[in-house]
């Protein structure tokens, strides 16, 4: 699976002084190196060089600064990623290109150099403050097989979890979680259900979440083991 590349290309850019962390706004991973504004780099992972990944490594050049297209290199050296035509087109794209070897030595094939292109501001903006919000690096780039550890869905678990005991009140819970009213009665993942004039608790699908979710959730900046269980 393309969770496979995710550690040694998060491990290549991190090397590069960016902060990576995997599914942000349906990029691969997405980096962030302090600045003003923030440089933003991009990742996608495939598991073969092909015309998809240079796809999506187009749609991405408006919300980075950098795009690295990643793939396992072939076996005997053959596959497309030694077709100079492929090359090619990702240096004209302006598309870093990298190689993942089967012990996880990651090569640069072509580095990035793009034009300045015609930025999506609004897209731009919500991957950085997503990969900000976002407690720790607990899932894994190159997976859609499961619903993503969203920063949000991270706030709907604290407060889930601070409610285990019993009913609260959001304005007992907002000093820790700010957010805490707004998640409460919006209640997306309906686990949360109002018991008493301003007090909420926990609905039975809000208990098996915390059941499901919360070891994840902890697990946070590391998402080695969930690789190892996909692979």
């Amino acid at each position: 699976m393309e969770t496979s590349l995710y550690l040694p290309v998060k491990s290549f850019l991190e090397g590069m002084g960016y902060a990576v962390k995997g599914e942000i706004g349906h990029c691969d991973l997405v980096g962030l190196r302090d600045g003003d504004p923030a440089v933003v780099v991009i990742g996608e992972l495939k598991l073969t060089f092909n015309l998809e990944l240079i796809l999506q490594g187009v749609d991405r050049l408006s919300l980075g600064d950098e795009i690295w297209l990643a793939a396992r290199l072939s076996a005997k050296g053959k596959g497309r990623e030694s077709d100079p035509r492929y090359r090619n087109l990702c240096r004209r794209l302006g598309l870093g290109l990298l190689g993942v070897s089967p012990s996880g030595r990651v090569d640069v094939l072509v580095s990035p150099s793009a034009p300045e292109p015609r930025r999506n501001h609004r897209r731009r903006s919500r991957l950085v403050e997503e990969h900000r919000r976002r407690q720790g690096d607990p899932v894994a780039g190159g997976g859609t097989r499961k619903p993503i550890m969203t920063a949000y869905r991270q706030q709907a678990l604290a407060c889930a979890a601070a409610m285990s005991e019993g009913p609260q009140r959001p304005r007992d819970l907002k000093p820790a979680f700010p957010d805490a009213q707004k998640i409460l009665r919006r209640n997306v993942y309906g686990w949360f259900e109002r018991s008493a004039r301003g007090v909420y608790a926990l609905t039975e699908t809000g208990r098996s979440a915390l059941s499901t979710w919360l070891p994840e959730a902890r697990q946070g900046s590391d998402p080695g083991a969930e690789v190892e269980a996909r692979a």
